[in-house]
C-alpha cells in the first residue's frame, strides 16, 4: 500500500510542478524527488521481496496504510523546512529583523 500511495503523491506533486514551472517558487521540484525516490525505493524492495519470497506484490491492510501516511507526512515536513529556509516570499526575514 506505502508503493501506491507514495507513487500516487509523487505522481500529483510531479504534475503541480509541471503546471508552475519554470517557476519552482516553492520547491515543489524537491517534494516531487523526494516522493519518486521512495517510490522506486519501494519499487526495488517489492520486486525483490516477490521474487525471493512470492506471495502478494501489493500489501493492503492497517498497517501498510499507516505506514504510507507516515511516509507522506515525513516527506511533507522535510519539504516544509526546506521551503521555509529558503522563505520565497521573504516573510521570515521580515519578521526576524523587527
Amino acid at each position: 500500500m506505502w508503493l501506491l500511495l507514495t507513487a500516487f503523491a509523487a505522481m500529483i506533486v510531479t504534475a503541480l510542478w509541471y503546471v508552475n514551472a519554470p517557476a519552482d517558487k516553492y520547491k515543489l521540484g524537491f517534494l516531487s524527488l523526494i516522493f519518486w525516490g521512495a517510490t522506486i525505493m519501494w519499487l526495488v524492495d517489492h520486486v525483490i521481496a516477490y521474487v525471493d519470497e512470492g506471495g502478494a506484490f501489493f500489501e493492503v491492510n492497517a498497517e501498510a496504510t499507516g505506514l504510507a501516511l507516515s511516509v507522506l507526512v515525513l516527506g511533507l515536513f522535510v519539504w516544509l523546512v526546506r521551503l521555509l529556509l529558503s522563505d520565497p516570499k521573504r516573510l521570515l526575514r521580515s519578521v526576524l529583523k523587527q
